[in-house]
């Protein structure tokens, strides 16, 4: 397959983030639950190809467990075989060459990882097209989160803070087994409470990743990585090393973004 999944890699801007809120009726601190449950809040890798997990038993019923025999630890109508991180590239890659379109909708994309084989409620018209817009940028990812939400009538748990329904519908049948539920009700406590992220901080931490330099967790918080890592940044750039995201600052880190970018097409 020709598609490197690297892309642009834009990250979450208020205007992606906000517009779904009103379309929902949900509030920024009940979407931040979700995503920082299912990925942390970062729907991408440092090398801007989104995160992802596939799946092994959804190929299998992708398939019919034709691959059974001859990949076992790519089809298998049980659960499991990760390797994370940019590692599940690699398997995705091998799933690839057996059946590609199986492969796309037995793997799990962006910040809120929706299932390939869920494309369609997602609001795009197949999983490569899903893939293609998720590769892009952020707000096309959680675009995708706010229209399965709507398709599978799950923003109302999430309204509700029904975090059990809201388990089961997004995380399917066994989401106590990891205690899912559980996470939902401790990160809607935190985001509650507690300040939301940063959305300028945030992506320039995204860039920061980017370019190589280690802000530490992309959260929207000035921790003491970041800071470090916006001064190195700043002396790579001949700038005054201040450790803040000031107005020249971030327009640096989105110029240098985009050159990287380009440079990856």
């Amino acid at each position: 397959m020709a598609m490197s999944f690297t892309g642009t890699g834009l990250p979450m801007t208020a205007d992606g983030l906000g517009s779904g809120c009103d379309q929902l009726g949900v509030k920024p601190a009940e979407v931040w639950t979700v995503l920082a449950v299912e990925t942390l809040g970062s729907g991408f890798l440092p090398d801007r190809r989104p995160k992802i997990l596939f799946e092994r038993h959804i190929f299998h019923n992708e398939t019919r467990g034709a691959f059974d025999q001859t990949a076992p630890d790519l089809s298998n109508p049980v659960q499991g075989g990760y390797s994370g991180g940019a590692d599940e590239y690699t398997r995705l890659a091998r799933a690839i060459e057996l059946n590609e379109q199986a492969a796309l909708r037995s793997t799990s994309w962006g910040i809120g990882q929706i299932m390939g084989f869920n494309a369609t409620k997602a609001g795009f018209p197949d999983a490569p097209a899903m893939v293609q817009a998720m590769v892009n940028s952020e707000d096309e990812q959680v675009g995708g989160l706010f229209a399965f939400l709507t398709s599978t009538n799950l923003d109302r748990p999430l309204r509700d803070h029904d975090w059990t329904s809201f388990a089961h519908g997004y995380n399917g049948p066994n989401y106590a087994k990891n205690q899912y539920d559980k996470h939902l009700a401790d990160a809607f406590q935190k985001y509650s409470i507690g300040p939301l992220p940063d959305l300028t901080l945030r992506a320039a931490q995204i860039y920061l990743t980017y370019l190589g330099f280690n802000p530490g967790p992309v959260d929207g918080t000035m921790g003491h990585m970041t800071r470090s890592a916006l001064m190195l940044f700043q002396q790579a750039q001949g700038m005054d090393q201040t450790g803040d995201v000031d107005n020249s600052t971030w327009t640096r880190l989105q110029q240098a973004g985009a050159t990287a970018a380009a440079a990856t097409a």
